[in-house]
């Protein structure tokens, strides 16, 4: 009797030996599953990082080399009364150096060149840059432009009053739903003729007006053409 409970008893003790091996066997594994989770998850939060410094980067970038293409604005024109058209809602203003796609034509504002075209009274004989002329709309000029339907006393007429405004600058522009056209940042009117009165009412409006940005800047040492 007493050998056989001796033997039980080794018998047990085995198999708990054998149950703390396996357990000690099963939490080094664990461990080791835990530690290379770990790994895993870590190695994915640094890869991400990465990226998302990167898309920073990139778009730091883009800003700042000029990776253009939107004009950044969003909204639409609402027409008063007078006939002028207001843009309502976003007209960014990050200086870009490629060429900018806006949403109206000509532009009343947007994204645009770090280089101004001249505004001091320039009359220009041969399509301007967008890009250089809404700089010149965001230092508080008034931009006049025509297609080739407008006649050409309107045109000289024209010409004439914005080479004795500082402020003002004038251009042909192809692609514009009227003959005759007067812009300013974030506002703009078709003119029947050199005569309607609203051309001199546009222009005591919105030269320097309260609707510029940069009120003062400078309208020449800029870009030529």
């Amino acid at each position: 009797m007493g050998s056989a409970n001796k033997s039980s008893n080794a018998a047990r003790k085995a198999r708990i030996e054998e149950m703390r091996r396996a357990d000690r066997a099963r939490e080094r594994r664990n461990r080791v599953l835990v530690i290379a989770a770990s790994v895993v998850v870590v190695a994915g939060l640094v890869v991400g990082g990465v990226v998302l410094v990167n898309k920073q980067s990139d778009s730091k970038d883009s800003a700042a080399s000029g990776d253009g293409k939107g004009s950044g604005d969003s909204g639409h024109f609402v027409t008063g009364k007078d006939g002028v058209r207001t843009w309502s809602g976003k007209l960014s203003r990050t200086h870009v150096t490629a060429k900018v796609s806006y949403p109206m034509h000509p532009p009343v504002g947007g994204n645009h060149n770090p280089v101004w075209l001249n505004c001091n009274g320039d009359v220009y004989t041969t399509p301007v840059r967008d890009e250089n002329a809404v700089h010149a709309l965001e230092h508080g000029a008034v931009w006049v432009t025509y297609t080739d339907k407008a006649k050409k006393a309107d045109v000289d007429a024209l010409a004439a009053k914005v080479k004795k405004t500082p402020y003002s600058l004038m251009s042909p522009y192809a692609n514009q739903s009227d003959p005759l056209v007067l812009s300013a940042w974030g506002h703009q009117v078709s003119v029947k003729s050199a005569g309607d009165p609203e051309v001199n009412k546009f222009f005591a409006a919105y030269v320097q007006g309260p609707q510029t940005p940069e009120p003062g800047a400078s309208c020449t040492g800029g870009a030529m053409k």
